[in-house]
């Protein structure tokens, strides 16, 4: 299978210090890892004509999405601190879609939550991708914002794809990488 050509965008999810690097406050097993793969994904959608899109958690001090504030996080990604910077090592080819920045549960690229109300509200993310047709998703984690981010672009009407090796999963309960990735065949994305 194909990922990339001119009519594909590549969505790179999340890969910022505090999920990728291990000192980072909710750091992602194998996040590092990951990082390569998703580097040799972003040279092979730029040297195919696909568009490159990053998302990143970029959230207030303070939030309902933090345990510290009544949610089920610890504190992480808080704009502008070391935690929400794109990983260094990240190549960075397009635009960055933040989400989360007014305290919303920000797991996919596509749409925010508001905790308190429960509002969907829509990243700009959709409006970028005019003229594409499939979408591929990388990046962290596999068991949130990844499945999440794919999950929107199937139910936006793009062809997705997740390649496994390009993500992993935060696991806060055993198997909730697999659980996301049957949730991810059953919806119409292909995990390859």
């Amino acid at each position: 299978m194909d990922l990339f050509s001119p009519a594909s965008a590549l969505v790179v999810v999340d890969m910022q210090n505090d999920f990728t690097d291990p000192a980072g406050s909710l750091s992602v097993g194998g996040g590092e890892v990951v990082l390569g793969t998703v580097n040799a994904a972003i040279i092979r959608a730029v040297a195919s004509g696909s568009r490159v899109f990053y998302t990143q958690d970029w959230h207030p001090e303070t939030t309902p999405h933090f345990a510290k504030d009544g949610g089920i996080w610890p504190v992480h990604c808080v704009g502008g601190t070391w935690g929400a910077e794109l990983h260094p090592r990240l190549i960075v080819a397009g635009p960055i879609v933040r989400k989360g920045t007014n305290g919303e549960d920000g797991y996919s690229g596509f749409t925010m939550r508001q905790p308190t109300s429960g509002d969907t509200i829509p990243t700009e993310l959709a409006a970028l991708l005019t003229g594409i047709e499939q979408v591929v998703v990388v990046g962290l984690a596999l068991d949130y914002c990844v499945k999440d981010t794919a999950l929107d672009a199937a139910r936006l009407g793009f062809a997705t794809v997740v390649p496994r090796s390009a993500t992993a999963a935060v696991n806060l309960d055993p198997g909730d990488g697999e659980r996301a990735s049957a949730t991810l065949e059953a919806a119409g994305v292909s995990v390859v």
